[in-house]
């Protein structure tokens, strides 16, 4: 009984010594953490008092030497020219610098698209530098290839105007603030141009002479763009019967309505006799053939354009004035 006793005691007495040296443990752990947590936070504390510290250095050097964040601003577009092939637009940034010092522009992000889609889009590294307490207008030029916007999107037709919206990211490195990123955006329309078709409807005698006669050509134009071209003046060459007649001055400007058919007379002279055999067919007033080439300089909403124009085999007749006995209306042999 005494020994069992004995040993049951010595177990109580085991497991009463154990405990303390666990509380112990745990105190100790306790108080490890809560100095951890302390020195985070002193840690935390410091790392904002660098920060708040450089904040109001950089404040109060922006405030003493006047530094501050340039602004940027999308002064114009424009279409310098234009062609069947692709258009050269010129986009102009007005940048500001209030600092005094210059600022480096680093690079420069760009993006043309037209109802969400991707036509074109760059980077022009290293753009410049502007000015201290300066302003700078940067010209961004851009190519808008037609063939790889139609090759891409099928929908794009030849002849009508399309919405744009550029997009531009102006980087640069400024002191105190750092790398700034300074978007930009601009909204437009830009034509893909068609050029003209061309038929030469009827040639009118007005003096005839073997050595030279003076007629009229009377030219169709139709127009298959969706705007209007107002035309200056055209340069060509005229075959009739393989025989090149030249060509000659637009006498007063025209307008081709969009999308319709303007007709324009064109002074001419020629020598039937240099026509051959081909001169009783002319005539006659029997169909001669012609072929015609050139350009033809015009004015647009969207700048001035040099557009060609161009027949091959296409047959026409020669016809007297009223004055002179003839009839317009006649049916052709």
């Amino acid at each position: 009984m005494f020994e069992g006793g004995e040993s049951k005691f010595q177990a109580k007495g085991m497991s009463s010594s154990e405990n303390p040296e666990i509380v112990e443990r745990v105190f100790k752990d306790k108080d490890k953490e809560e100095n951890d947590d302390k020195k985070d936070e002193q840690k935390g504390g410091f790392i904002e008092k660098v920060k708040d510290f450089i904040h109001d250095i950089g404040e109060k050097i922006e405030e003493t030497i006047g530094f501050g964040k340039p602004t940027a601003d999308v002064s114009g577009i424009h279409i310098p020219h234009i062609t069947l092939e692709k258009a050269e637009i010129v986009v102009d940034v007005l940048v500001k610098n209030p600092n005094p010092i210059p600022i480096p522009l680093i690079d420069i992000n760009y993006l043309i698209e037209s109802d969400g889609r991707k036509l074109l889009s760059g980077l022009i590294p290293d753009a410049g530098t502007i000015h201290a307490h300066g302003s700078e207008t940067i010209k961004i030029p851009l190519n808008l290839v037609y063939d790889d916007i139609k090759a891409t999107y099928h929908d794009i037709k030849p002849g009508s105007i399309i919405p744009y919206k550029i997009k531009v990211d102006l980087i640069v490195d400024v002191p105190v603030f750092g790398r700034i990123t300074i978007p930009l955006e601009k909204t437009g329309e830009i034509p893909i141009p068609y050029k003209p078709d061309i038929d030469v409807e009827k040639i009118h005698f007005q003096r005839f002479s073997f050595e030279e006669t003076v007629a009229v050509l009377k030219l169709k134009l139709e127009n298959k763009n969706d705007f209007d071209l107002g035309l200056n003046s055209l340069d060509y060459d005229l075959w009739l019967s393989d025989v090149n007649v030249g060509g000659a001055e637009l006498e007063k400007s025209a307008t081709l309505a969009k999308n319709g058919i303007t007709y324009i007379d064109l002074p001419i002279t020629f020598r039937p006799k240099d026509f051959g055999s081909a001169l009783w067919d002319m005539i006659r007033g029997r169909g001669t053939g012609y072929s015609m080439k050139g350009n033809i300089n015009v004015d647009t909403p969207f700048g001035a354009m040099k557009l060609p124009i161009s027949k091959e085999g296409g047959t026409t007749s020669l016809k007297k004035n009223k004055e002179d006995g003839g009839n317009d209306d006649e049916d052709e042999d």
